[in-house]
């Protein structure tokens, strides 16, 4: 069987009041579309979704909003198993997740979705995705929230570097601009107009902020040349760089790339501090990705998640790459390189926009482990109950985290931000979590989830169909519907895919160490203390010695 058998496919329906917290409202929509072709895009356009069309008046709508995979038919240098891919929305290994991230579109502009999803930035006259949107106070940081689940909701929280994310790093960078602007006037010009830029015309748009993992006792400027990238020229036209990003999550699906440095540089490291933006098909911009999932998925019955949300990830190796200056964000300012991301409202908006996605994914995965002890008749074993609330707690926690950074966030200029520290907390306990929930998927399912047929192929041949109706027995759904099911459980839970979740999970925002200390320097540690001192103060040696003369 090849991998066209996955072709065509619809993406399953989406309840958005399942995906949306019920305790702050359940806004009206119906599930996610099927991709539809929609056919070529007019020469001149180069973006994935295409730029909206003006909304006609003062309606509420819009139109042809859908975007089209063929546009990403650009000329991006994308290689794979030693060759260079010609047309990645072609391509097995990555043509569904292709029209997965279409699809986020095609949901956004469904009538019923244009007000949940979309908003009119102000001196606009078309309307963009949400989460462009800069709140300015608690209500719109709600509604915002509520758009990014919905959308969470298409891929059940598996697409971890949605359009949504990046968009919402940008936004916290925007809302900073006087950091940029302390930097330089011209760095803070080049910020604001790519911001109005892929904004307005609704880009999709992903990151590389780290630097390739290699002699990690070493600092970065001291590593081999051109492994990390590095400013080796410039001129009157912009800068050039050489080197590697990683991890360019999505990077296959995106328009552009955003390019910056997350970790701590210091001085002597100026050539490395830098940030800028670049579309995908960029001259010299190379990307390596990492062995497909889709492409190795059998069919969507054997792997509904990794044959459609294999987001991909990649090493991004910039050769020779031209920057023009009114895309380089920051130049060769180390400081600069932290202060883009904390001294504005940038790392706790996109990390927020994570902590929204993976409220959805945990519920979806809870639902996992609840079908699972129904499939093979243990729901009514205390044990197993006592197992099931204790999820479905963390699902509330989770949930009561991202509700409570949004009920204590504040004022921040004319803008609104959640809690950080909240944020941060957060982050800590739920990179914590996801293993322990699989693991506890996996200590529900126990053989279950090993004991499948190899593939759909088997119900193709009618004595192995008969042998799987006979052993694959189950006290609340068919032989085939308990497979079907199975099977979707083991591709989120023990899959290869499901693997690189759990890592995923564990490591998108830093190693513990980096996200403990996130918590750490935002703690109110000067009021927890002064409790302590207050405390201290309200007796004394001399005293405490006096009472006991008495």
């Amino acid at each position: 069987m090849t991998n066209d058998t996955l072709l065509p496919f619809d993406l399953p329906a989406v309840a958005l009041a399942a995906v949306i917290d019920k305790g702050c409202g359940r806004p009206p929509g119906r599930g996610a579309p099927a991709f539809v072709d929609h056919g070529d895009p007019p020469a001149a356009a180069s973006t994935f979704p295409l730029l909206l069309k003006d909304a006609l008046g003062a309606s509420s709508h819009y139109k042809a909003l859908h975007p089209r995979p063929s546009s990403l038919k650009d000329g991006r240098a994308v290689y794979l198993d030693g060759e260079r891919v010609e047309d990645v929305t072609t391509h097995p290994a990555f043509r569904n997740a292709v029209r997965s991230a279409a699809s986020l579109y095609d949901f956004q502009a469904r009538p019923e979705n244009l007000e949940l999803m979309t908003f009119v930035p102000d001196g606009a006259n078309r309307r963009i995705n949400r989460s462009w949107q800069m709140p300015r106070d608690y209500d719109q940081m709600v509604l915002r929230r509520k758009a990014m689940q919905a959308w969470a909701g298409v891929s059940y929280g598996f697409l971890g570097r949605s359009p949504d994310h990046l968009a919402s790093s940008l936004v916290g960078q925007r809302m900073g601009i006087e950091v940029f602007r302390r930097h330089g006037e011209d760095r803070a010009k080049a910020l604001a107009g790519y911001f109005d830029y892929i904004s307005r015309n609704d880009l999709y748009l992903t990151y590389v902020i780290v630097n390739p993992q290699a002699d990690r006792s070493k600092d970065w400027g001291d590593q081999v040349p051109d492994l990390v990238a590095r400013i080796v020229d410039e001129d009157a036209a912009g800068i050039t760089l050489r080197g590697a990003k990683m991890l360019g999550t999505s990077a296959i699906l995106a328009n552009e790339v955003f390019v910056a440095n997350l970790q701590p540089l210091k001085a002597g490291e100026e050539a490395l501090a830098f940030s800028c933006a670049l579309p995908m098909n960029a001259k010299g911009l190379r990307v390596l990705s990492r062995k497909s999932y889709e492409a190795a998925a059998k069919s969507v019955y054997d792997n509904p998640l990794s044959s459609r949300f294999d987001e991909n990830d990649a090493l991004i190796y910039f050769d020779e790459v031209k920057v023009p200056w009114d895309r380089v964000f920051v130049h060769r300012d180390v400081d600069m390189c932290r202060a883009q991301f904390h001294d504005t409202a940038c790392h706790v908006y996109q990390n927020y926009q994570a902590q929204v996605r993976l409220s959805v994914k945990i519920k979806f995965l809870i639902g996992l482990a609840r079908r699972i002890t129904e499939s093979i008749g243990t729901i009514n074993i205390p044990a197993v109950r006592e197992q099931l609330g204790y999820l479905a707690a963390h699902a509330g926690m989770v949930n009561a985290m991202l509700v409570g950074m949004e009920a204590a966030g504040h004022k921040w200029g004319e803008y609104y931000l959640p809690n950080r520290h909240y944020m941060y907390s957060a982050q800590v306990l739920t990179q914590e979590l996801y293993p322990q929930l699989m693991n506890l998927l996996r200590e529900l399912a126990g053989g279950a989830l090993i004991m499948l047929p190899s593939s759909v192929l088997d119900f193709a041949n009618p004595e192995l169909k008969a042998i799987i109706e006979k052993t694959q027995r189950s006290p609340s759904m068919s032989p085939e519907r308990k497979v079907k099911f199975l099977k979707a459980a083991w591709d989120a839970i023990g899959s290869e895919f499901g693997s690189r979740h759990t890592q995923y999970e564990m490591f998108y925002a830093g190693a513990r160490f980096v996200t403990t200390g996130h918590s750490f320097r935002t703690f109110d540690w000067d009021g927890a203390t002064g409790m302590v001192e207050q405390l201290l103060s309200s007796y004394d040696l001399a005293g405490a010695l006096e009472a006991e003369r008495r």
